[in-house]
């Protein structure tokens, strides 16, 4: 690899971690009710369709800071799976989301799942978001998990969890129990 290869390659990976850090600065802003780190994810003239929104930053920010200090004593936006497809000073994302609420009223807890899809614009060295659409695929309120107690025995086959260097995570190299792929549950 030569210094040139090198140096896209490193601009690159600057680039998709600084576009990273506007998400990031987008879901803490709103979860811990920051107007101002709210703001630094977006453009100026920034466009921003929410669904029960549309529009720019300033009057999202004080929709939405509005809105979910009046429905709910907490919110965790919690970012998931992040594609994001660069053009020079255009970013082309797509970025799954969860989001948990704990709602003054109805449900304790109610979650979602949705997208942003976003075009992301570098101005003057800074990434920020320039136009932006959130589709809702999803919402609900915790249950029971939906299978038998035979499939929920299938599922914990794989291994048991824990929350010390006894778990799965752990293992070096990980392999899966020869036992389990001569006799797969699904056979």
């Amino acid at each position: 690899m030569g210094d040139a290869d090198l140096e896209r390659k490193l601009r690159e990976l600057v680039g998709r971690q600084a576009i990273h850090d506007v998400i990031i600065r987008y879901c803490r802003g709103v979860d811990r009710m920051d107007r101002e780190l709210l703001l630094s994810a977006y453009h100026p003239d920034a466009i921003d369709d929410h669904g029960l929104f549309v529009g720019g930053p300033e009057a999202f920010a004080s929709y939405f800071l509005a809105f979910h200090r009046s429905q709910q004593s907490a919110t965790q936006h919690i970012i998931t799976n992040h594609f994001c497809e660069l053009d020079g000073d255009t970013a082309h994302c797509e970025t799954y989301w969860l989001f948990a609420a704990m709602n003054r009223e109805g449900p304790a807890l109610s979650l979602g799942g949705a997208r942003n899809v976003a075009r992301m614009e570098r101005r003057g060295g800074r990434w920020a978001i320039a136009q932006r659409k959130c589709l809702y695929d999803w919402q609900g309120v915790p249950g029971d998990y939906d299978l038998t107690p035979e499939q929920l025995k299938a599922m914990l086959g794989a291994g048991p969890t824990a929350r010390d260097r006894s778990d799965p995570s752990y293992e070096r190299p990980l392999r899966v129990d020869p036992k389990r792929i001569a006799h797969p549950p699904q056979a």
